[in-house]
């Protein structure tokens, strides 16, 4: 990214948890999540890093084994740079970078090289396609801090959240149809990130924007002549014994163990270790132990020229001010 025109005043910064870039870095992902106050919203601060170490001891090392699956490492990280490299070359009039909440980059790192640059209007674009506390406002507060901490004076806008885009949508379904089935002959379960089902009583929009996505989907699979059997939403990656958003793909899974099946993994634009591991290699060898003929897990946006062409018409028409924004 060295040889972009320094005459350039105008970044997008792409937002995501971000993942390990390594095995060493699992350790670090799970401490920065779970003392996330917005990932475990225990108010008391003592409590939330007591509990937190907790589940991180319990889960560090099946995380690595999971992750020594998919290479050491979360594919997240490496595909988002290749996406900014799609979309610098889409639209060489801004400055295409990315920040992680979890691991590098972190924010306060891409802040100070957009000074270095001069940039003085960004566009920080949510890689959430919907909203959730747990995910869109934790990285855009976290990114909000930094800019406060360095002084950064800028003109910041947000794209938040675009269950419905048409690019986004039309991004989707190029994946699906990447495999060359009789559609009619599978059920397509719709899989997104689960989240406690407290959080959507208390006002978490995440459910209804998952739920609009998957009927924009299902209308324009319709027009394109493409009909699934059945097609059905479902949550995964519960952790604890609270109750999340139902019904599990795991579950769902066992119900249509007679069908063919297909997975769409909906709430994410970048492939990651839910995706990679959990949907294609432990929920696969559960779905082969339970015979299911076929079952496909489809590839998620990433750095497809789709997915960056509705990335710059959103950032072109929908970013509003940070200050209207629900930070």
């Amino acid at each position: 990214m060295d040889n972009i025109n320094t005459s350039i005043k105008e970044a997008v910064v792409l937002l995501n948890m971000g993942g390990p870039n390594n095995l060493f870095e699992v350790e670090t992902f799970l401490k920065n999540m779970f003392n996330d106050p917005l990932i475990l919203t225990i108010k008391n601060s003592f409590m939330r890093k007591f509990v937190a170490n907790m589940i991180i001891n319990s889960r560090l090392e099946k995380a690595q084994s999971n992750y020594k699956h998919i290479g050491s490492k979360s594919p997240l990280v490496e595909l988002t740079f290749n996406l900014t490299k799609v979309l610098q070359e889409l639209d060489p009039t801004r400055f295409y970078t990315y920040a992680m909440r979890y691991t590098p980059p972190y924010s306060d790192l891409v802040i100070k090289e957009l000074m270095e640059k001069n940039i003085s209007k960004i566009t920080l674009f949510s890689m959430y396609p919907h909203y959730s506390n747990t995910t869109t406002l934790s990285s855009v507060r976290e990114f909000m801090r930094c800019v406060k901490e360095l002084d950064y004076k800028a003109d910041i806008s947000i794209v938040e959240n675009y269950p419905t885009n048409n690019g986004f949508i039309q991004s989707c379904i190029e994946r699906i149809k990447e495999h060359n089935i009789d559609y009619s002959d599978y059920v397509l379960l719709l899989s997104a990130h689960s989240i406690p089902k407290q959080m959507v009583d208390s006002g978490d929009p995440y459910k209804d924007e998952i739920e609009k996505s998957a009927n924009s989907l299902k209308d324009e699979l319709l027009k394109q002549g493409i009909n699934f059997k059945e097609i059905v939403v479902c949550y995964q990656s519960k952790i604890g014994p609270i109750k999340w958003l139902e019904p599990y793909t795991v579950d769902v899974i066992k119900k249509y163990r007679n069908c063919n099946i297909m997975i769409y993994p909906l709430a994410f634009s970048i492939d990651n270790s839910e995706t990679c591991y959990e949907l294609d290699i432990e929920n696969r060898e559960m779905a082969n132990k339970l015979d299911v003929k076929n079952y496909i897990v489809c590839k998620c946006p990433n750095d497809s020229i789709t997915f960056a062409n509705a990335i710059i018409d959103l950032v072109n028409s929908k970013g509003k001010s940070i200050n209207d924004a629900k930070v």
